[in-house]
């Protein structure tokens, strides 16, 4: 079973992180107070810990895990790379929606760090959110199958 490692949400488009100690997520907004958290494909974002940093390594850099952008950082479990695939984070569920596509302000943070999260969808998971909660740093997280 992994934890959780970290937990982030940013006011906007081009905002800062900000990172956080705990975190309610609804279904309704995500990670509340975080700009994309509206109902969708793409409510939440994890990110692998141990992905991130073989990126940073491919990269030749090593970076914050909020440099990536994702809302909880995760470590010591393999995230799914299927679609439908849920995962339990405390008492939140979470369905993988896709792939979170390594973009272009990757760079922009990075030259090579977009090509470095390519493989193995090592920029992480977009989710939507099946039923809420509040989580927190160290809360468990657990890899289910299709619900």
């Amino acid at each position: 079973m992994g934890r959780v490692l970290g937990i982030a949400r940013r006011a906007g488009k081009r905002a800062v992180m900000e990172t956080l100690e705990s975190a309610v997520i609804t279904t309704a907004s995500g990670v509340a107070g975080d700009s994309r958290g509206r109902p969708g494909d793409r409510q939440v974002t994890l990110l692998s810990n141990e992905a991130w940093q073989s990126a940073c390594a491919d990269a030749g850099r090593s970076l914050p895990w909020t440099t990536r952008r994702a809302n909880i950082l995760v470590g010591g479990v393999e995230l799914p790379q299927a679609i439908g695939s849920v995962i339990e984070v405390g008492d939140v569920r979470l369905a993988v929606t896709m792939e979170t596509a390594p973009c272009a302000r990757m760079d922009e943070q990075c030259e090579g760090l977009r090509r470095a999260l390519q493989p193995y969808w090592r920029g992480g998971i977009c989710c939507r959110v099946i039923e809420g909660g509040e989580i927190r740093l160290d809360s468990p997280v657990r890899v289910c199958g299709p619900d």
